[in-house]
């Protein structure tokens, strides 16, 4: 006899949650974000096994006595999901099914989960079907063996096809409509993209960690209202708005969805179209929060993923946000070659937004002076001009009368309202113009 045929568990909301350890892995911090992940299910977690390992069991993953440990706990508890903070193979997903006889999920499962309850928009939905489905299509053989059986009694019968052969046939179909819509969805962002390069106006991409406070930055600057939540990817659907900067011509903002370690390669794909707006944009801001003592980590988590999607080389600057919770002062921090690298700010408060934003007006718009101008008394109608312009970030006064301006502006402007006052740009600017003395990189 074969072995005996399988019906998958229906899953509830009564949760065990597995996290083990292994080498190289933060353990208290993916604990902690996992169970947040879970959370964000719905899920009532009513127990939570540890463990460590040195490498993951064939069968059951966690090895034998600790899938033993965790049925005792689903008994003891009546749950009716386990959810493990690691990658099961289809195999080990059925076989700890087959043993603890309750719904198993593993972590990237969790994560297309908490996508299908974020998603809002027809095209975040779309996307998240579309990882859903590839994600799922690995699991028919090995966790579906009562599919393997062929339609049978009147009128059932068909042309000899098993309903697991079925299932991949509807599956392949419904993958391949979806990549279809959703390539509509990328042509029609292409087509954005050329009428804002033909227009010469720069993207700047917001990216970051989930929960790093990116939509509240974004809609800080905009202006906007979209959806904000002390919550793991509250935000799935890009949204793009007109940042006006102090200086310069408007750039477009676009809000994206926030990175998070071991991002499942199923969502990288499926949201090809979103992520485009990251790699096609002129400026990344990477937003930290601050407040989070694995900030590093979730940095170099957020370059990887970026990495996976060809945007590494792209411009970024570090936005340390949130520090109204770490009493941090705002600034505006540049490396050896005098471009900025770090804006220190709180979207919260709006402290330091200014600089940011004259850090992205630097950035996007290269021909900006941003340095010292010394006027005589005499050019008191210029020194007006450019106050008017919004050029001036600081006064002085020497012993002598002169004004030591420290500006930001355009150079097409600056020359334009010093030709209007008969004067010269490069002899009024002072032998210490460029920028601030520069501050030497350190850990973020």
């Amino acid at each position: 006899m074969g072995p005996p045929l399988f019906e998958r568990p229906q899953s509830g909301q009564r949760a065990v949650l597995v996290h083990l350890q292994f080498p190289f892995v933060e353990y208290d911090e993916a604990d902690s974000e996992f169970a947040d992940l879970a959370r964000s299910c719905g899920a009532q977690v009513v127990a939570r096994i540890g463990g460590s390992r040195s490498r993951p069991d064939p069968r059951y993953f966690a090895g034998r006595g600790k899938a033993e440990e965790i049925l005792a706990a689903v008994t003891e508890h009546g749950a009716e999901l386990v959810v493990v903070n690691h990658a099961l193979s289809p195999s080990q997903e059925r076989n700890l099914e087959s043993l603890l006889k309750c719904r198993v999920l593993d972590r990237s499962g969790l994560i297309l989960d908490v996508f299908a309850r974020r998603a809002r928009s027809h095209e975040g939905k779309l996307q998240v079907e579309l990882a859903q489905l590839r994600h799922l299509s690995t699991r028919l053989v090995r966790g579906w063996s009562h599919l393997e059986r062929q339609k049978g009694g009147i009128g059932l019968r068909g042309p000899g096809e098993t309903q697991l052969e079925t299932d991949r046939r509807l599956l392949a179909e419904r993958i391949k409509n979806l990549r279809g819509r959703l390539e509509k969805v990328g042509r029609r962002r292409a087509q954005g993209r050329a009428a804002r390069r033909k227009a010469e106006t720069p993207t700047v991409s917001v990216v970051g960690y989930t929960n790093a406070g990116k939509s509240t930055l974004f809609n800080r600057l905009t202006g906007a209202d979209i959806y904000a939540a002390d919550q793991l990817f509250a935000t799935l659907d890009p949204t793009l708005r007109q940042l006006d900067l102090p200086v310069g011509d408007p750039v477009i903002l676009a809000d994206t969805v926030g990175f998070i370690r071991d991002l499942p390669h199923e969502l990288i794909a499926a949201f090809n179209a979103t992520l485009e707006e990251t790699h096609q944009a002129s400026l990344l801001l990477h937003v930290v929060d601050a407040a989070n003592p694995e900030r590093q980590d979730h940095v170099e988590q957020v370059n990887a993923v970026l990495e996976d999607i060809d945007a590494r080389d792209i411009p970024q600057i570090i936005v340390m946000n949130k520090i109204d919770l770490t009493g941090q002062a705002a600034a505006l921090e540049r490396d050896e070659a005098g471009r900025v690298w770090r804006v220190c700010c709180s979207a919260i408060t709006g402290q330091g937004l200014d600089l940011l934003m004259r850090a992205v007006a630097e950035q996007c718009y290269p021909d900006l002076i941003h340095g010292e101008l010394a006027l005589p008394p005499r050019a008191a109608k210029l020194r007006a001009r450019l106050f008017d312009l919004g050029a001036v970030s600081e006064e002085r006064f020497t012993a002598d009368g002169e004004s030591l301006l420290s500006v930001v502006v355009s150079r097409q402007d600056l020359e334009r309202v010093c030709k209007q006052e008969g004067m010269d740009v490069d002899e009024l600017l002072a032998a210490g113009t460029r920028s601030a003395v520069p501050l030497e990189p350190d850990a973020v």
